[in-house]
């Protein structure tokens, strides 16, 4: 049995590096690198049921309470993404740990999931979190990644598409990306959101490239705008100065940026997305929410 799990192993991970060579060295040039621990420590625990609350667990992974229903974004709190074999996982390597580990986690009301990329859609992750009081909302095509009956519900959103989930109304956004997970499966649908609780309005943008698609949607109290991963894959994955114009196409009173400083994604250096995005703000630097993880707001 063992030889058979090794062969297996190695069948993936040579399919592994014929698709994509480079994540397979940085592979190799983590594994003697540490895991550093997050900056900064939320604590949800002490959030009010009035109000709404985010914190920037680590890449995509957003914690949001709004009056006191609790939603998570893209949950990845694995120590690699990648192939899972079983033991195994052949994929890149976190440099910084989650801000909260899997069981601080106060009690989750819902997962939004926005294409099934290894980075934001973690199986580990979602398997760990399974109960049968949360649900899902994903992209179009995706679910056949998740054993659904083990929550309380799992519902695919199209662009344009909107579901009701608690007290939140979601509605599917066309963002410029892909949701191919395997290359092959080029079915798989790929989203951001805007997410609805009375008045209070969350965009989350998910993965994509420069777009027009958030003008016209009426304002956002928070939007959650990745920023990293453009060089070279700009093409995909918008710059921080992009993000910084489309969230003021939507007309979002704050900005937490995702999508950096957690994964090597991309060739920029690690703090530049950053730097960038709150020289982009200029002297409106006050409306970037959040820029180190495991840093906390109160939105509103």
């Amino acid at each position: 049995m063992a030889g058979v799990g090794l062969g297996a192993a190695g069948i993936g991970a040579g399919l592994v590096y014929r698709a994509a060579p480079m994540f397979w060295q940085q592979y190799a040039k983590e594994l003697g690198e540490p895991v550093l621990p997050a900056p900064e420590r939320p604590q949800p625990a002490r959030w009010p049921d009035r109000g709404m609350y985010a914190a920037w667990l680590g890449h995509a992974t957003v914690l949001v309470k709004v009056d006191g229903y609790t939603f998570v974004t893209d949950p990845v709190f694995s120590t690699r993404i990648g192939l899972n074999l079983g033991p195994f996982t052949l994929g890149l390597k976190r440099m910084v740990e989650p801000a909260l580990a899997l069981e601080e986690l106060p009690k989750v009301d819902a997962v939004v999931l926005s294409h099934a990329h290894m980075d934001h859609f973690d199986l580990p992750t979602l398997r760990a979190l399974e109960n049968r009081r949360l649900e899902v909302v994903t992209a179009r095509g995706t679910a056949d990644l998740l054993r659904v009956e083990r929550y309380a519900r799992v519902q695919e959103v199209g662009w344009g598409e909107t579901v009701r989930v608690g007290p939140l109304t979601i509605r599917g956004l066309e963002v410029r990306h892909w949701g191919a997970r395997m290359r092959t499966d080029t079915w798989r649908g790929y989203n951001g959101y805007l997410i609805e609780a009375g008045r209070r309005r969350v965009l989350y943008a998910g993965d994509t490239a420069m777009t027009d698609s958030f003008r016209g949607l009426g304002g956002a109290d928070l939007a959650i705008m990745p920023i990293g991963a453009y060089d070279p894959w700009i093409r995909n994955h918008c710059s921080p100065e992009q993000a910084w114009r489309m969230a003021g196409d939507a007309r979002a009173d704050r900005v937490v940026p995702v999508h950096h400083a957690t994964f090597t994604l991309s060739h920029e250096p690690v703090t530049e997305p950053v730097e960038r995005l709150l020289d982009a703000a200029a002297a409106e630097r006050e409306r970037v929410a959040l820029t180190r993880i495991g840093e906390q707001v109160l939105v509103g």
